[in-house]
C-alpha cells in the first residue's frame, strides 16, 4: 500500500481516503470545493494583488506576529509556502470570481432583496389567545397614553421581550415572522396596532423606527457572497441529480443491453458521466464535473 496521507501513526492510501470521505460525510464539501477550483481556474492573481491579500488575510485572522502565525499553520496543517502561493491565492480568486460574475448584478439584485433587509425597532407585547379581553384593554391604554408601552410589556407580557420593556430590534424584516414583517413595513413610526392573533399568541405591535437598508460596502459584500452561494448549491444539486440518473440507470438497465448506450438514450444526463460497463454492485463511477461547468457558463 502507498500512503498518500499520514494521520499519526495511520497511513491511508488514495482507495481508503474516498470511503473515509463519505463516512465522515465529507464527500458534499468535496464537491463543492471541486466546483469552486473548476469555476476559478481561468482566474488569475498579480504578485502585488496576492502580497495585498496575505496582508488582509493576516490582519484579519490576527496573525500578527510571527509566533501567532506559526501556531495558526501547525492548527491547520500548513506550511507559510502553502499558506501564500495556493490558500490565500484561492480566496483571492474567489473573491474575484465573486466580483466578475455578480457584481453588475447587484443593484437589481438589492433591489430585489432591499425588503427583507430592512431593519425595523418595534414595541411588542404578547398575550395568550385566551386573553383577549385583557390585550383590548392594554392597547387602549397605550393608545390613550394610561400607561407606557414599556411598563405593561415589562409587567405583562408572557415572552422574552419582556426583559427588555418589550422592544425589538434593530432586526432585518427578512428575519420576523411574514405577518410582522408584513405591519412593520406598511407602518409609520409611533404606529400602534390593535391585538394580531399569530400562532396562538395575541401581539400589539408598535413600530419606533424603520432602518432602510443601504447598498454600501459591506452590503455588497453580503450579497456577492449570497449570489455566490446560491450558484454552489445549484451546481451541487445538478450533480445530486445527475447522480441519482446514473444509479437509476445502472438498476434500470436490461443485462443483455450495453448500458452506456441505454442511459444515453433514457437518462440523457448520463453523458455527463463516466458511465463503467464492469462497474459492480450497482456502483456509480466518478462524476465528470468539467461538462457541467462549462453547461452552466454557457446558460
Amino acid at each position: 500500500m502507498t500512503a498518500v496521507l499520514q494521520i499519526g501513526d495511520r497511513a491511508l492510501s488514495s482507495e481508503q481516503i474516498i470511503p473515509r470521505l463519505a463516512s465522515y460525510q465529507m464527500l458534499p464539501q468535496l464537491y463543492r470545493e471541486s466546483i469552486i477550483d473548476e469555476a476559478i481556474a481561468p482566474i488569475s492573481c498579480t504578485q502585488a494583488e496576492i502580497a495585498d491579500a496575505c496582508e488582509q488575510f493576516y490582519e484579519q485572522n490576527q496573525l500578527i506576529d510571527e509566533k501567532a502565525r506559526d501556531l495558526w499553520l501547525h492548527h491547520q496543517g500548513m506550511n507559510r509556502d502553502f499558506l501564500e502561493t495556493v490558500f490565500i491565492p484561492r480566496l483571492l480568486k474567489i473573491e474575484k470570481f465573486k466580483y466578475q460574475t455578480w457584481n453588475h448584478k447587484l443593484d437589481t439584485y438589492f433591489l430585489q432583496r432591499k425588503r427583507s433587509l430592512d431593519r425595523a425597532i418595534y414595541s411588542l407585547m404578547r398575550l395568550r389567545l385566551n386573553n383577549a379581553e385583557i390585550a383590548r384593554e392594554f392597547y387602549f391604554r397605550i393608545q390613550e397614553r394610561e400607561q407606557s408601552f414599556a411598563e405593561l410589556a415589562r409587567q405583562y407580557s408572557q415572552g422574552p421581550e419582556s426583559q427588555v420593556d418589550g422592544i425589538i430590534g434593530p432586526i432585518e424584516l427578512g428575519n420576523l415572522h411574514p405577518q410582522v414583517a408584513q405591519i412593520l413595513a406598511i407602518s409609520k413610526p409611533g404606529q400602534l396596532w390593535h391585538p394580531i392573533p399569530i400562532e396562538g399568541w395575541l401581539l400589539i405591535i408598535r413600530l419606533e423606527r424603520l432602518i432602510p437598508a443601504q447598498l454600501d460596502v459591506a452590503m455588497r459584500q453580503r450579497l456577492l457572497r449570497e449570489l455566490f452561494e446560491k450558484w454552489v448549491q445549484s451546481q451541487l444539486a445538478s450533480i445530486a441529480q445527475i447522480q441519482g440518473e446514473a444509479y437509476a440507470c445502472r438498476q434500470a438497465t436490461p443485462t443483455d443491453i450495453n448500458p452506456e448506450i441505454y442511459c444515453r438514450y433514457y437518462y440523457p444526463n448520463a453523458s455527463l458521466l463516466q458511465v463503467s460497463t464492469t462497474a459492480t454492485n450497482n456502483t456509480i463511477s466518478t462524476v465528470n464535473l468539467q461538462p457541467q461547468i462549462k453547461a452552466d457558463k454557457r446558460r
